[in-house]
Order: structure tokens, then sequence, then C-alpha cells
């Protein structure tokens, strides 16, 4: 029997516009109605989902920055700091890199310091609660679940070449378009559903998630039911196998309607 869904959100089951599906909320509530847990696994932030989700928010799991923020309607279960001396070394090697721009994703707002376009363009369509700041002090003063770094180049071409060996001792990983992130070595999606399944006592097998990029990796094989939109990265896609239709064409969705009517994808 399932009792969780987990699935991120851009890329997955957001259609190419960033949108929320049609009957989103109506299947969601459907879900609960059914004893099935609904859980949006992002890398946003905990403030943006809950706004997005706002009308079904207290009857879901919110999966926040990447794993490193777990809350449950308004209450936050779970939440996994950077240290601020690795936040710095972070912002260091950062500076040694042309055309790459640093958010600092503390759990009630993101912190950025350069005005560059398109990045600052991007930080306020997705981040909602934003602040320009010294990001030195914010890194001392604030706990920082997240660095969100923007490569105006693209990650694949040079940040991702560099930033790994600068931080050896960090988790750097591709989150989609020019954007990498930089968290605990141990903070993934991965470790947070385990949390979550423990929680709230879910066998593995009782899990389906879906993603579509490789920070979501660790999470699809840590449920029993993984699957990935057929626009997932390539990589990803090889590893998971199992698919469903692309995001524009709405398989997430589609998919959750089956699992509320008790049939897998």
């Amino acid at each position: 029997m399932i009792r969780l869904i987990a699935t991120d959100l851009d890329g997955t089951l957001l259609d190419p516009a960033g949108n929320l599906p049609g009957g989103t909320f109506r299947t969601i509530e459907k879900l609960h109605e059914k004893g099935l847990l609904f859980c949006a696994a992002s890398g946003r932030q905990l403030v943006a989902l809950r706004q997005m989700f706002a009308p079904v928010a207290d009857k879901m799991l919110f999966l926040a920055e990447n794993g490193a923020i777990v809350a449950y309607g308004q209450k936050v279960l779970y939440c996994h700091a950077i240290r601020p001396d690795d936040t710095l070394r972070a912002l260091d090697a950062m500076e040694a890199l042309s055309g790459v721009h640093a958010l600092l994703c503390a759990p009630k707002c993101a912190y950025y310091a350069d005005e560059a376009q398109p990045f600052l363009y991007f930080v306020k369509a997705s981040y909602v609660s934003n602040q320009k700041a010294d990001l030195r002090k914010i890194a001392q003063s604030e706990r920082i679940c997240k660095i969100a770094v923007y490569d105006d180049g693209g990650p694949e071409k040079k940040t991702m070449t560099v930033l790994p060996h600068a931080l050896p001792d960090m988790r750097v990983t591709l989150s989609g378009g020019n954007w990498l992130d930089i968290s605990g070595k141990n903070t993934h999606k991965g470790r947070a559903m385990r949390f979550i399944r423990k929680a709230f006592r879910f066998a593995r097998e009782e899990c389906v998630a879906f993603g579509d990029h490789m920070n979501d990796y660790e999470m699809l094989i840590e449920c029993g039911h993984p699957y990935v939109p057929e626009n997932a990265y390539a990589p990803l896609k090889k590893l998971i196998g199992k698919t469903v239709p692309s995001n524009a064409e709405g398989g997430v969705m589609t998919a959750m309607e089956q699992l509320a009517e008790g049939r897998l994808p």
C-alpha cells in the first residue's frame, strides 16, 4: 500500500512555464482523504513552497532547500545548517571565478550581494523572501542551510569542474539550468526522505517519488517506487529507468491521480 508521494517541482510536477498543473490542489485533497501524504520536495525555500501550496499547506509535507529543511504544515521538523566557516570557504572559492553569483539560503530568507542579471531576476522570481546583504556577515549571523550558485556560462563548463575539488568536504550538485547547490556533505533529499520515513514510520515500498535531476537521485532511490519524467536529465533517466510522460504533458500529475485511485503509474 502506498502511503507517501514525494515529487520535485521544477522540471517534474511544474509545467515548462513553472506553473502547477490544473487540479493539483484537488488531487492533493483527494490523496489526503485516502490517507496518502503528499510531499513537495524542492530546492526552493520553505516560505515559497508554503505560498505556492497555500490552499493545502496544512495537509502536506515540505522538503525544502534540497533536503536541508523538512516541515509538516506550519511546523519545521528538521533543519540541517552549514557551519559558518564552511560557508565562508565556499564564498572564497566562488570569488575566484567570474560570472558566478552566490545566494545564501536561511530558513526564512535568501541573501544576495550582487545585482547582476539574469541572476537577480531568477532570485526575485523563485525566492519570495529575499534581501541584499553582506554575505560574510550573514554567514556568521544566520543558519545557512544551502548556498545556491548561479553560473552565467553554465555549471558543467566551469563551476562543476572547480568547486567540487575546492570544497571536497561539502556537497556540490547540479540543480537544473544554470544553477548548482552547495550544502553540508550529507545534506540531500535522500537524507531528508530517510528522516520522513522514520518520523512517519513509512516502509520504503510504501513510498513513491518523482524527480528530474541529479539533486533528486538520493530521494528517488530511498523510495520503493521511483520515477522520472521523460524530460529528465539523461544520466538520471538512465539510472532510474522507470518513466512517466514529460512535465509538458502533465506526466506526474496523471501519475498522482492514478495513485489516488490505488494504481501505480
